[in-house]
């Protein structure tokens, strides 16, 4: 009688223990379910079942096709077939479709058991969906840092533009993206730049201050947002949703310094609803054209400021030298006529452009310093006298007194400080020799002399040219850079 109430024990207890297996099972937090090797659902607790948004009498009996038609077309069966076939275990992670549309991320550890595969999942959904916010937020920041390089790197405003639109395309997965700018005068908003369109109307667009949904963010300096083009009037640009087939459209102010510059305008050819963090990004995108294009007008005004500035500069530098020809009582032209020479002498030995703006600037004033010499002396008709001599080869150094204050003219000075040094040391006023002499001075000494013989003067008739050049000649190696002397006779004879 005691054996038999043993051997009756054994299988109540071991159904006992199995229920609560069983039990346990059903009630975890983690989905479990057994898929037999018809792919059929054999056991699925309820957060299986949940995990799938369906209930677990849905899916019991009923293969895996049945209850989610094709999911044999996706990664996760590729990898249940494997583990079903190979018998071997496997780890990964899978995003699930639902039926109803939503989607969920779950964490899988898929086993082989004797009745097919045991599969545990946990659902990983939320820590998904912050990734992938996380991995948004980089991308905005970095395509933010794209546009910062942009506008650091460059101020051309096209170039910037296209970074900024290029920007706005991909990281609001929009249609197509323009920038219209904002004509002060005029109060006119004009085409500026774009990306998506499938024509080139939008070039063409123009529209006045609060006229149309892009007038109309600009004039009151907030996004406009129109969900269906189609269905809306007051849209100035019908032909232009004809031809591009816009459905959805925002129109965002580009402001900085409370001043309007522009709108930034983006077009969807599909219903474009988005959540505030989209919209926010898209006027922080907005901000950063913005900034782009006031630095690119500030640039712009910055260059024809200074354009003007210099334009001033060079107008004051001719007058200078003109008052200083008719002190000197210069033939007519001289200053101009040597300029013109000592700029073309120097392209000819290579002279680059920046040291063609200075060398025109001192051959412009290579007599300034004669304003520090009286009249009586400079004007003298008669021989000067050994001291008068003396106050005139002065004039280098009152040059080199007045310009060397003025940083604007401070790399010009070359020629107004040493055009009267020789080649051989014997000039004035620091006795420089050869090479000690700067390049600039050493070109204009032998234009100054050929353009002072080849002109008539109160107490002399001009020189023939055949004589000058034997003159200049002559002087090669004493007086004049040898080289210099080649060259200009070479540009002398050519015009000959």
């Amino acid at each position: 009688m005691k054996q038999k109430s043993n051997s009756t024990k054994a299988p109540a207890k071991s159904r006992k223990s199995k229920e609560r297996f069983r039990s346990t099972l059903d009630n975890m937090l983690e989905g479990c379910q057994i898929i037999d090797c018809d792919w059929r659902y054999v056991y699925v607790n309820n957060a299986a079942a949940r995990h799938g948004h369906r209930k677990p009498e849905e899916l019991l009996t009923r293969t895996m096709m049945e209850a989610y038609p094709g999911i044999e077309n996706t990664e996760l069966f590729s990898v249940l077939k494997q583990c079903m076939e190979e018998r071997v275990p496997r780890l990964m992670e899978n995003k699930f479709d639902n039926p109803d549309g939503t989607t969920g991320w779950f964490e899988l550890s898929i086993q082989p058991v004797p009745e097919g595969l045991f599969i545990l999942s946990i659902e990983i959904t939320e820590r998904k969906l912050a990734e992938q916010k996380a991995q948004e937020q980089l991308a905005n920041v970095i395509a933010l840092r794209e546009i910062d390089l942009a506008i650091l790197s460059s101020f051309e405003l096209k170039t910037t533009l296209d970074v900024g639109l290029n920007q706005v395309m991909a990281r609001l997965n929009v249609d197509a993206a323009n920038v219209m700018l904002l004509d002060p005068a005029t109060n006119i908003l004009k085409y500026a730049a774009g990306r998506g369109f499938r024509h080139q109307m939008i070039e063409f667009c123009q529209l006045n201050l609060g006229e149309g949904h892009a007038g109309r963010a600009a004039l009151e300096q907030r996004t406009i947002h129109i969900q269906n083009l189609k269905e809306t009037k007051g849209f100035l640009r019908a032909a232009l949703i004809e031809g591009e087939g816009f459905i959805s459209y925002y129109g965002v102010p580009l402001i900085v310094k409370r001043q309007v510059r522009g709108v930034l305008e983006v077009f969807h050819r599909t219903l474009l609803t988005q959540n505030p963090e989209w919209l926010n990004f898209l006027e922080v995108l907005a901000g950063q054209v913005a900034i782009a294009v006031d630095n690119a007008t500030l640039f712009n005004d910055l260059q024809r400021s200074n354009a003007e500035l210099m334009l001033a500069y060079e107008t004051t530098l001719e007058g200078w030298s003109a008052a200083l020809d008719l002190r000197d009582k210069e033939t007519e032209g001289h200053t101009q006529r040597v300029t013109a020479m000592t700029l073309e002498l120097a392209k000819a030995m290579g002279m680059n452009d920046s040291q063609l703006v200075q060398i025109r600037r001192g051959a412009l004033l290579h007599d300034i310093g004669k304003m520090g010499v009286p009249d009586q002396i400079l004007l003298k008709p008669d021989a000067l006298t050994e001291e008068e001599w003396g106050r005139m080869r002065m004039h280098p150094v009152y040059a080199y007194d007045m310009l060397s204050h003025i940083a604007y003219l401070r790399d010009a000075l070359d020629i107004p400080y040493c055009h009267h040094e020789k080649w051989d040391g014997s000039g004035y006023p620091r006795g420089l020799k050869g090479e000690q002499i700067p390049i600039a001075a050493r070109i204009f000494a032998v234009v100054d002399v050929y353009d002072a013989l080849t002109s008539d003067r109160p107490y002399r008739a001009a020189w023939s040219t055949e004589k000058v050049i034997e003159h200049i000649k002559s002087l090669s190696g004493s007086h004049f850079d040898p080289r210099a002397t080649g060259e200009f006779l070479k540009m002398i004879e050519g015009k000959r």
